[in-house]
């Protein structure tokens, strides 16, 4: 490894020992470890903020399983340069020492291919000439094409923690040649660790220019504190880099206000990105997840808005759009909050998870066969517009979760309202009043 390269570079792992973070998918027996204990690779999809290993993990596979890699950036390929170099691929595979081994194409930031340079990526996918692993800090479902993301795996990388930092940092200055020759003197990581926001090469940077700054001041002594590192940051801020470095620091910023119900703060925060050149339909798209996670049923409008804002992007473009992003960014951050229907259906997803999957029950199940009504499906389910107040209580669960509960309605008036409304519907049946049932 060249000395001279950058201190990310020299630390990059090449192998999964040497690999930091991501143990829900690397340690033994997770996915990604039972793909190469297998040695039989599917294509998939790495999405995760920069910084966590995506392309390191990329390479790494490639390495175990001793196949060529071939990488290409959306950012400068055209559908010219992925033809070209599935070809080489499919040339390369008849060296292969083995027919599962396939060659493995990686694309870099594959959320910026254009829907034709994803449908050039199809057929080879499809046919399996080539292992295709993406890198996306976006979501795939909205920037990766249906029929692309039907044939890949998604794993979700996640920042790293702050164990995973604290074990970086050890590493970096137990094995890094260049800093080997250095007195590091840790005495606090808060400021470092939140300086990182769980960015390896955030980290990794900020090392290299604590060591830099030690050496400006022609000593070999490195101390690592919560002031020093402050100061430091101070001195070289950080521009914004949509691209990656400050791009998840800025939009968590901008989450975090409208959710705490500061417009002010969160109008700076989108300003930011405005003037750093954000992908408007991304801020838009964050603006549409906020209103469902955290204000959900508080005010079931915000949805409509902050679609409505995406549409109003899609068509009367930049830099009009600012507009309806402020609008709408104010409008959610003023708005009453709750998320109870994100946290409803994470209960129902653990549960689902942690059980297997129990029977429809038969009076739930559609009945298009003569077989099938012989059998009863169907037979004992009760209409409830049929009933007064168009219902009428029934077992809608299976027997062996009847009476779980997934939603925890919040203290807010619309909620109030729904949950008042449930009451009204249930209570003849609680009371035994026969006549408010007919």
């Amino acid at each position: 490894m060249d000395h001279s390269s950058p201190l990310a570079e020299r630390m990059r792992p090449t192998s999964l020992e040497g690999y930091v973070g991501q143990k829900h998918l690397v340690a033994t027996g997770a996915p990604i470890w039972e793909m190469l204990e297998s040695r039989l690779l599917r294509s998939f999809i790495l999405w995760g903020p920069p910084g966590v290993g995506k392309t390191t993990l990329a390479q790494i596979i490639a390495e175990e399983m001793g196949v060529p890699f071939y990488t290409l950036s959306a950012v400068n390929s055209g559908v010219k340069d992925v033809r070209e170099v599935i070809q080489r691929a499919e040339e390369s595979r008849r060296s292969l020492f083995s027919s599962t081994d396939i060659p493995i194409l990686f694309i870099d930031e594959i959320h910026r291919f254009s829907k034709s340079q994803q449908d050039s990526l199809l057929h080879a996918v499809e046919k399996g000439s080539i292992i295709l692993i993406g890198a996306t800090t976006e979501n795939p479902s909205f920037e990766v094409i249906r029929p692309l993301l039907s044939r890949c795996r998604v794993f979700v990388l996640k920042s790293l923690s702050k164990d995973d930092l604290d074990e970086l940092l050890k590493r970096t200055i137990a094995e890094d040649p260049v800093m080997k020759e250095y007195h590091f003197d840790v005495q606090e990581t808060d400021a470092l660790f939140a300086a990182s926001g769980g960015d390896a090469r955030k980290l990794l940077n900020i090392i290299e220019l604590l060591a830099l700054s030690a050496e400006a001041h022609g000593n070999k002594k490195v101390t690592i504190s919560d002031e020093i590192v402050a100061n430091l940051i101070q001195q070289s801020p950080a521009v914004y880099d949509k691209g990656g470095e400050m791009h998840y620091d800025i939009i968590s910023a901008f989450i975090k206000s409208v959710r705490g119900s500061d417009p002010d703060a969160a109008l700076y925060w989108l300003a930011r990105m405005v003037e750093g050149g954000e992908d408007p339909k991304f801020i838009a798209r964050r603006l549409i997840i906020l209103a469902a996670e955290d204000i959900g049923l508080a005010k079931p409008n915000a949805l409509l808005i902050a679609e409505a804002t995406f549409q109003a992007i899609e068509r009367i473009g930049w830099p009009e759009g600012r507009i309806p992003l402020a609008e709408t960014t104010i409008y959610l951050a003023c708005s009453p909050k709750s998320n109870s229907a994100y946290k409803a259906i994470d209960r129902a997803i653990d549960l689902v998870r942690k059980s297997p999957p129990y029977p429809v029950p038969i009076h739930l199940r559609n009945a298009p066969t003569e077989l099938m009504e012989e059998l009863g499906y169907g037979a004992e389910y009760i209409y409830p517009h049929d009933h007064h107040g168009h219902y009428v209580p029934q077992d809608y669960l299976p027997e062996q979760i009847q009476g779980s509960k997934f939603w925890q309605s919040a203290e807010n008036a619309q909620e109030m309202r729904l949950l008042a409304n449930l009451r009204e519907m249930s209570e003849p049946y609680q009371t035994g009043n026969e006549e408010k049932k007919l």
